[in-house]
C-alpha cells in the first residue's frame, strides 16, 4: 500500500540552510517544500497543509516570530506545529518569545540530523494518526447523512403520490392556462376553472362538448397530427373564438396520457395576445436598430477612411502587427521610404526583420518610447523611439507601432559628447603639465646653477622633493583611471576605519582637534583595503584641514535601505555654493597647495565599488556620504 506523502516546510533565508535541512530530511514519505522568506511561507501556507514548521527566527522582511504569528492567526493552520531554527539568538527570551508566538520546539544550530530527523518523524506520526481520526470521524457523518436522506427518502415516497394528486388539481385550479382534458375522438371530458376566464364558458357547459368549439376553424386533425409527431415542438398558434364570439390568438400545448388503459389528450392553452404584441414591438425595434446599425456602419468607414490617411501621411514610422502570431499585417509609406522594405515585402513577416523585442516588452500591452535599433534594407544602422497601442482591428487585438526616427539626433549628441571628452582631456592636459612644469622648472633652474659646482645636500634634497611632488601627481592621476583592477574581497569597513584610526588620531592631535567614532554593526562588503583606506584618509584629512583648532570630526558607519554608508563629518566653514558642481574634478583645488586630485580619486575609488560619493554643506560643516550598496545578504560584522 502507497503511503500518502506529507507536506513539511522549510523557511530560511540562506539557501545553504535549506539545502542542509533538505539532505537531513530527505524520505520518500516526505514532501519538502522550501521557501526563502517569511511573505513566500505565508503563500505557501494558503495552498497546503503541513505536517509540521521548521521556519528560521532571523530573516529579512517578515522575521520567524511575525511569519508563526500570522500562521496561528489563520483558522486553517493555527494548529500546525511551528519548530523555530535559529544560531544566533539563544537567550532565555528569545526561547520564550518564540515559545508565546506558537512554537512547539525551539531548535538551535548546529544541530544534531539524528535529534531533529526524529522529531520531524514524531510529528508527522502525530499529523498522520490525526487526518486518521479526521477521516474516520467525516466517514462516519456521511455514514449518518445517507442514513437520513434514505430515511427522508423513504418518507417523501409514501407522501409523493398523495401530493403529487393534490398539487395536479392545485395547479389546474390557479393556473392561467385553460387545462382541458378530452378523449381520443376530442369529446371535451373536463376543464379546469380558467375556461371560465378565458372563454366565457362555465364547465358544465364544456362537457361532452366537442374541442372544436373553442377554435375559429376545425384544428382536430392538427392536434391529431401534432401528437403522434415525432418533432420537439409540440404546439400550434391559433385563432380561438369566446361564447361572446370576441377573438384573441393562443398557443395550444398537446400531452398524451393513459388512465385506467383509457388514452386520453391534455391541452394545455395559453392566451399569447400580449406575446403578440410585444413581437410587434420587437419587430419594429428591430427596423429601427438595422437603420442604427447602417449609420454606425457609415461613421465606422469615415473614422476607418480617416485613419488610413493619417496612417499613410505620418512621417512617423508606422505598422500594424497581430497580437496572436507576431505577423505585420501593414506599414505605412514612411515605414517603406524609411527602412527600404515594402508593404509587400514587410507584410505576414515578423518585426524582429528591423529590431528585436525581449520577451518582457512582447508581454506589454503598452511600451511608451522605448529607444531601438533597427537596420534598412540596404544594411543601415539607425535609431528610433518605439510605442506601441493595443487596438482591435476587424475583430483581431494587434498592436500599433509608431517608430520617430532619431538617428540625426543620436548623431549628434554622440558628436557633442566626443567633443566635451576632448575638451576634457584638454584641460586635464593643461592642469598636468602645469602641475608637473613648476617641480621641473625648480629641479631644471637648481642644475643650471650647480653647473660644474659641487651639489649641497640643502639642494638635492630640495630638488628630490619637487621630483617626489611631481611622481605624487602622476600617481594620484594614473589611480583615477577607470580601468584600474581593482583587488575586492570580502571585508568589513569598520575594520579597515579601526586600523587607520591611530593614524587619524594622530593628525587629529597635531592639529589640536578631536576625532569622534560612531561604528554601527553593517554587513561585509567586496572591498579593496588599499583604495578604502586612500579614500578614507583623503576625506578625513580633508575634513581635518578644514576645520580650526579645536574642531571635531566625526566618523559614522550605519545601515540604509540595504545600503552601507560612511559618513565623514567636519565643523569647517562649509564649501561655497558656487562650487558644488567642480568639487571632485581633477585638479581644481582651494588649497593654497595640492593637485586638487584627492576628491577626484575618491570619486573614482567609489565608482569601482559601485559606490557614490554625495555630500551636503553649510556654514556650520560639511558631510559627505559614501553609500556602498551591500552584495552579501544577512552576513554582518560589528
Amino acid at each position: 500500500m502507497q503511503i500518502e506523502k506529507v507536506n513539511i516546510l522549510l523557511v530560511d533565508d540562506l539557501p545553504q540552510n535549506l539545502i542542509a535541512l533538505e539532505a537531513v530530511l530527505k524520505n520518500p514519505e516526505y514532501n519538502l517544500i522550501c521557501a526563502s522568506s517569511g511573505e513566500e511561507a505565508l503563500k505557501y501556507i494558503l495552498q497546503y497543509d503541513f505536517a509540521v514548521i521548521l521556519l528560521d527566527v532571523q530573516m529579512p522582511g517578515l522575521s520567524g516570530f511575525e511569519t508563526a504569528k500570522l500562521i496561528k492567526s489563520r483558522e486553517k493552520s493555527k494548529n500546525t506545529p511551528i519548530i523555530f531554527v535559529t544560531a544566533i539568538n539563544k537567550a532565555s527570551e528569545h526561547v520564550w518569545q518564540g515559545y508565546t508566538e506558537g512554537a512547539i520546539d525551539y531548535i538551535f544550530k548546529p544541530f544534531d540530523p539524528r535529534t531533529l530527523k526524529l522529531k520531524i518523524r514524531t510529528f508527522v506520526e502525530m499529523y498522520r494518526s490525526r487526518r486518521q481520526v479526521e477521516i474516520h470521524s467525516l466517514l462516519l457523518e456521511q455514514r449518518a447523512q445517507e442514513l437520513e436522506e434514505a430515511n427522508a427518502k423513504l418518507k417523501a415516497i409514501t407522501t409523493d403520490l398523495a401530493r403529487a394528486e393534490a398539487l395536479a388539481r392545485v395547479i389546474g385550479e390557479t393556473s392561467n392556462d385553460t387545462i382541458c382534458t378530452t378523449d381520443v375522438l376530442g369529446l371535451i371530458l373536463a376543464v379546469n376553472p380558467s375556461v371560465t376566464r378565458m372563454f366565457g364558458f362555465e364547465k358544465e357547459e364544456l362537457i361532452g362538448e366537442h374541442l372544436n368549439i373553442l377554435f375559429a376553424e376545425e384544428i382536430w386533425a392538427s392536434i391529431l397530427t401534432l401528437n403522434s409527431s415525432v418533432n420537439e415542438s409540440r404546439s400550434i398558434e391559433t385563432l380561438c373564438y369566446r361564447k361572446d364570439k370576441s377573438n384573441f390568438y393562443a398557443s395550444v400545448y398537446v400531452g398524451q396520457s393513459c388512465v385506467e388503459n383509457q388514452n386520453l389528450l391534455v391541452l394545455s392553452i395559453r392566451d399569447i395576445t400580449d406575446a403578440k404584441m410585444l413581437e410587434e414591438v420587437r419587430e419594429r425595434k428591430y427596423e429601427l436598430l438595422e437603420k442604427l446599425v447602417k449609420e454606425r456602419t457609415r461613421e465606422l468607414s469615415l473614422s476607418e477612411e480617416r485613419f488610413r490617411r493619417i496612417f499613410e501621411s505620418s512621417p512617423n514610422l508606422i505598422s500594424i502587427r497581430s497580437l496572436k502570431d507576431g505577423r505585420v499585417i501593414d506599414v505605412n509609406q514612411s515605414w517603406q521610404n524609411n527602412t527600404g522594405y515594402s508593404r509587400d515585402e514587410m507584410k505576414n513577416r515578423s518585426l524582429t526583420l528591423l529590431f528585436p523585442l525581449d520577451n518582457k516588452q512582447k508581454r506589454k500591452n503598452q511600451i511608451k518610447n522605448i529607444q531601438v535599433k533597427y537596420y534598412t534594407k540596404q544594411g543601415n544602422l539607425r535609431y528610433g523611439l518605439l510605442s506601441t497601442e493595443k487596438i482591435e482591428i476587424e475583430g483581431e487585438e494587434c498592436f500599433l507601432n509608431v517608430v520617430t526616427d532619431i538617428t540625426e539626433r543620436i548623431m549628434i549628441d554622440r558628436e557633442i559628447t566626443r567633443l566635451d571628452r576632448l575638451h576634457l582631456v584638454g584641460e586635464m592636459a593643461a592642469g598636468i603639465a602645469h602641475e608637473i612644469r613648476n617641480p621641473m622648472t625648480t629641479v631644471h633652474g637648481f642644475l643650471q646653477t650647480l653647473e660644474g659646482k659641487t651639489l649641497s645636500s640643502e639642494y638635492a634634497n630640495l630638488m628630490l622633493d619637487e621630483l617626489q611632488r611631481a611622481n605624487s601627481i602622476i600617481t594620484e592621476f594614473l589611480t583615477l583611471a577607470k580601468n584600474k583592477k581593482s583587488d575586492r574581497k570580502l571585508q568589513c569597513l569598520n575594520s579597515i576605519i579601526n586600523h587607520l584610526l591611530p593614524l587619524i588620531e594622530a593628525e587629529g592631535l597635531r592639529q589640536d582637534k578631536r576625532l569622534m567614532m560612531d561604528l554601527n554593526e553593517c554587513p561585509v562588503l567586496y572591498l579593496d583595503e588599499k583604495e578604502i583606506r586612500q579614500l578614507i584618509l583623503n576625506l578625513t584629512l580633508n575634513g581635518l584641514e578644514a576645520m580650526e583648532k579645536g574642531g571635531a570630526l566625526k566618523i559614522r558607519t550605519y545601515v540604509d535601505n540595504n545600503d552601507v554608508v560612511l559618513e565623514i563629518i567636519d565643523q569647517g566653514s562649509g564649501i561655497k555654493e558656487d562650487i558644488h558642481d567642480k568639487i571632485g574634478t581633477p585638479f581644481f583645488t582651494t588649497k593654497n597647495t595640492g593637485t586638487g586630485l584627492g576628491l577626484a580619486v575618491c570619486y573614482s575609488v567609489a565608482t569601482r565599488h559601485n559606490a557614490t560619493v554625495n555630500f551636503i554643506s553649510n556654514d556650520t560643516g560639511t558631510t559627505f556620504f559614501v553609500r556602498f550598496r551591500s552584495e552579501v545578504i544577512n552576513q554582518s560584522c560589528n
